[in-house]
């Protein structure tokens, strides 16, 4: 980071404070009070995907978790984290798992390079490969098998995300949760709705279903 982009990112802040507090003089002492966000966003922590930004949201209505391309493990701590607090603590409704073409991530799991470290990670995306190969390889064009597993990864997210015994409880305690999965164009702007909207655990395998005492 050079110098005088460090400096003008702290010059940019200050300028964005002013303009706040141009508009509402109280915007950051109501902030400062709490968070209600009706949304948790699990996104990709690629610096072109910025969740708020792209739906329009005002700070303190988006809890966001980001990861390279936008991965639910159950393994990982720090998502599920995120998770527990966003369904038990803040009760969002909504939590969407945002892909995007054009992912950095879902391509390097398509071919061999090592990178370093994050290979393991790579390792979880290459999973999901394994599992829709047969489809995926039926495109022969690139681009679009690219693409299609992008939303394909983005789908398996979602199904992981509602075998997790966390939104599982919520729905068992009849809260009202809904997970989506959505993925962002680069060149457009937009974002896609993969029809891929769950709200119950009904849609699961039988096996990942939980039964609580």
């Amino acid at each position: 980071m050079s110098a005088d982009f460090y400096k003008k990112i702290l010059d940019n802040n200050k300028l964005w404070v002013e303009s706040q507090l141009a508009l509402d003089s109280d915007y950051f002492k109501d902030l400062a009070k709490g968070q209600q966000p009706p949304l948790l966003w699990i996104g990709c922590s690629d610096s072109r995907v910025p969740a708020n930004e792209i739906i329009g949201a005002k700070p303190g209505e988006v809890f966001v978790h980001r990861n390279i391309a936008n991965m639910v493990i159950h393994s990982d701590m720090n998502m599920l984290s995120v998770l527990d607090y966003a369904v038990n603590v803040l009760k969002v409704k909504h939590i969407i798992v945002c892909g995007h073409y054009g992912c950095g991530g879902v391509k390097a799991a398509m071919g061999n390079q090592s990178i370093g470290l994050i290979d393991n990670w790579i390792r979880h995306i290459k999973d999901v490969y394994r599992l829709h190969e047969d489809y995926l390889n039926s495109f022969k064009d690139e681009e679009e098998r690219f693409n299609k597993f992008v939303d394909i990864n983005v789908q398996e997210q979602v199904f992981d995300l509602a075998k997790t015994s966390i939104v599982q409880g919520a729905w068992r305690n009849g809260q009202d949760l809904t997970v989506h999965g959505w993925a962002y164009g680069l060149n457009s702007g937009y974002v896609t709705d993969l029809d891929v909207n769950m709200s119950s655990n009904i849609e699961l395998d039988e096996v990942y279903r939980l039964k609580f005492l």
